[in-house]
């Protein structure tokens, strides 16, 4: 039990940066998108493969890599001290589908760092102006940022449906806040979140924290039948469900092998949602870090292979680029003669790598070359 005002660090900072003049009671979209662009001046925000290691203590390694479809319409974004808070970082993955997917994702990585930002100051203002004392700190803080993410994705899916190149594209989203010791993980689509625990007996063993939303899921099939969406599996890709518009007994239209995006509005009114869904955890010392990929690393990768892969990268910086490389030559083995999707990945890790760590992961990676 806390009072709320011993929770976030840089609060003020953050409400006070634009021109010093915004009170705690007026932050708005206009100054978290000031926020944004003073953290990307500053670094603390990138969107190209690289590595962040800054003030917060977390280590992010990102990569992306284009397949063989086109243009790589994935898109990512890591942000050091969101919002000014130095215990917290968010991150997410953006897959875009469509013809103009890419241009939908990037859209959406630009506008939900600060969108979610803006809607978490405001739930934390009105908190911290109530009674505040006697409330479980682990739970205000999950359903703070629950409530901020359903608003924000609502209110980015009202935006994009403005654009024209959103109707037949669109995007998946999955992103996360760390903020302290609580994760907390936002999911839209089919990319997945993996976090790699330590068992009791001392081996590394994967634990997945989101659910691919697929079609042919009972209850993602259920809401979209009863919009009168269908969800069909065509002869030519067995075992691929697709969400479809209810033409009568044939299949028009383009189908969505996803049942989450934002975007795609064509199939909006059959079932398609950009609601997310969230899940939490309070990340413990046996908790070593968190993968979010595309699903392009998890078509070829199981958990386990892709926990593995990460943990014996002997530099840190590397993990995300070697992943995503790993599963490049595992599509090229297992799925020969079918175009390679774009593949992105983000790895975060939690604890600083002890030395003996270091020289264990430098030996194996001896093994392998």
């Amino acid at each position: 039990m806390v009072q709320f005002s011993s929770i976030f660090t840089g609060f003020r900072k953050s409400l006070s940066i634009k021109n010093g003049k915004n009170s705690r009671h007026d932050f708005g979209r206009e100054a978290a998108n000031t926020l944004a662009k003073e953290a990307k001046r500053n670094e603390l925000m990138l969107t190209s493969s690289g590595c962040v290691a800054g003030g917060s203590k977390n280590l992010v390694s990102f990569f992306s890599k284009g397949g063989k479809k086109g243009i790589n319409q994935d898109r990512f974004i890591v942000w050091e001290d969101f919002g000014c808070q130095d215990d917290m970082i968010f991150c997410g993955v953006f897959d875009g589908h469509g013809p103009w997917g890419h241009l939908v994702a990037k859209r959406v990585r630009k506008l939900m760092p600060p969108a979610l930002l803006h809607n978490w100051q405001k739930r934390v203002v009105n908190y911290i102006d109530g009674d505040g004392i006697g409330i479980d700190r682990r739970c205000f803080q999950f359903d703070i940022w629950k409530q901020s993410y359903f608003e924000t994705c609502s209110t980015i899916d009202q935006e994009l449906e403005q654009h024209a190149d959103s109707f037949y594209s669109g995007t998946t989203a999955l992103t996360l806040v760390r903020q302290g010791d609580l994760l907390v993980v936002a999911n839209v689509g089919d990319s997945r979140a993996v976090l790699a625990t330590t068992e009791e007996d001392g081996r590394l063993v994967p634990f997945q924290l989101t659910v691919d939303l697929k079609p042919n899921l009972p209850r993602e099939s259920e809401r979209i039948m009863q919009s009168r969406g269908r969800v069909l599996s065509c002869d030519d890709e067995p075992g691929v469900y697709r969400v479809w518009m209810p033409n009568g007994g044939t299949i028009e239209g383009p189908g969505l092998a996803i049942s989450r995006a934002f975007g795609d509005y064509y199939l909006k009114d059959f079932g398609l949602i950009s609601e997310p869904e969230l899940t939490s955890r309070s990340i413990t010392q046996r908790d070593q870090f968190v993968i979010l990929a595309t699903d392009g690393v998890w078509d070829v990768l199981s958990n386990q292979e892709a926990v593995e892969i990460v943990s014996s990268t002997p530099q840190r910086e590397e993990a995300a680029k070697r992943l995503v490389e790993s599963a490049t030559s595992a599509w090229k083995r297992k799925r020969r003669g079918i175009p390679m999707d774009d593949i992105s990945a983000i790895c975060l890790f939690f604890h600083s790598i002890p030395p003996s760590k270091q020289e264990d992961c430098l030996k194996f990676e001896k093994k392998l070359t």
